[in-house]
Parts: C-alpha cells; sequence; structure tokens
C-alpha cells in the first residue's frame, strides 16, 4: 500500500540546506572583516584625538566659585548633557576639555553664574558675564529632536561662543530656563554699562 503525503512535505522533506565544505574561507571572511571594523574604529578615534588637538588653543574651563552654593537658586535641573558646539554650527562640536563627552547632567542657575556638574566628566562653571542666550531647538552634534526638544545655552569661552545642548528629565522646565537666562543676560549687560 502506497502512502499518500501532501506534496509540500515531501519537497519539505527532500530540501536540505548544503553542507558548509570551506571552512578557511568562511573563517578569512570573518577574520578580515573584524579588522575592517577595528581599522574604522581606530581612525574614528584618531579623528577624535586630531579634533582635539585642533582645539587646544581653547582655555581650561572654569570651576565652580566659593560660596556658589551659599547664594540663591534660580533654577535646577537634571538631565543629559548632549554636546558642544561652535555657536551657531550645530555639527562643530567641540571635544577639547571633555566637552565632547555625553552624560548626565545637574544644572544649577544662580545670579553668579551656571554651575554644570556632570557625573562621569568634567564639570565646569559659566559665570553670568559670560552667558549670552538661551533658546530651544531641535539639534545639537550627534543629537536631533522633535522642534524645542533641546536647551541651548550659548556662553563665552574665552573669545569663542560655544552653544552647549541640555535636555531636562522634565522637558516643560526648558521655557523657564529660557526666560531666567534671558533676564539674567538682559541684567548682567544692564550693569555692564
Amino acid at each position: 500500500m502506497t502512502s499518500l503525503t501532501p506534496l509540500h512535505l515531501q519537497l519539505a522533506a527532500e530540501q536540505k540546506s548544503a553542507e558548509v565544505t570551506d571552512w578557511s574561507a568562511r573563517i578569512s571572511w570573518v577574520v578580515g572583516l573584524i579588522v575592517l571594523i577595528a581599522f574604522v574604529y581606530w581612525l574614528m578615534r584618531q579623528g577624535w584625538k586630531w579634533r582635539g588637538s585642533l582645539q587646544s588653543g581653547l582655555p581650561e574651563l572654569g570651576s565652580t566659585p566659593e560660596g556658589f552654593a551659599d547664594g540663591e537658586k534660580l533654577l535646577t535641573l537634571t538631565g543629559r548633557y548632549h554636546a558642544s558646539t561652535t555657536a551657531g554650527q550645530w555639527l562643530d562640536r567641540i571635544v577639547a576639555h571633555g566637552l565632547g563627552t555625553r552624560s548626565r547632567v545637574e544644572l544649577t542657575l544662580t545670579d553668579q553664574g551656571l554651575d554644570v556638574v556632570r557625573p562621569g566628566a568634567a564639570d565646569f562653571f559659566v559665570p553670568a558675564a559670560a552667558l549670552r542666550e538661551a533658546r530651544l531647538d531641535k539639534g545639537i552634534a550627534g543629537k536631533v529632536l522633535p522642534e524645542g526638544g533641546l536647551l541651548i545655552i550659548t556662553w563665552a569661552h574665552g573669545d569663542k561662543l560655544i552653544d552647549s545642548g541640555f535636555r531636562s528629565d522634565r522637558s516643560a522646565e526648558h521655557p523657564a530656563w529660557v526666560e531666567a537666562i534671558t533676564h539674567l543676560t538682559s541684567t548682567t549687560e544692564g550693569t555692564a554699562r
């Protein structure tokens, strides 16, 4: 007696994948691919170091002055620091002095200035006189978000204007920061005259 099995079961039973017979060729392809990936990463690291050496003329970052914590805090923010770029050029990342390192951040704004505390990266302080503006934007080097998703603070460091991008854990805080820094910079400019 002949059994009738469906056609798709007969075809499935007959199909087998080809056995790998040339292991040396496959291994050499895998090794070649690993070497290529390692070379690309090495080139990226060299580019990062080269960019840092081009920006070596940037002065050291300021540290938090004594008595800063005693002053009245205008605003605080916890969130993420994304990058710093040359002002107005959102893709020209600054990597000198650790400004290219993404990290968590705690911002504190007082009449003295802006304290930027970054666990795992270099902290820095921006005096009130160096603050230029704050705005909401959608992108900075390496990060693009919906419109208004980033708080961009522009500040002067040496003879260079820098945009630093932050994103609060509660993005509804961003407009208050823009208003406070705008008020602080207009007050600082008024006393400087």
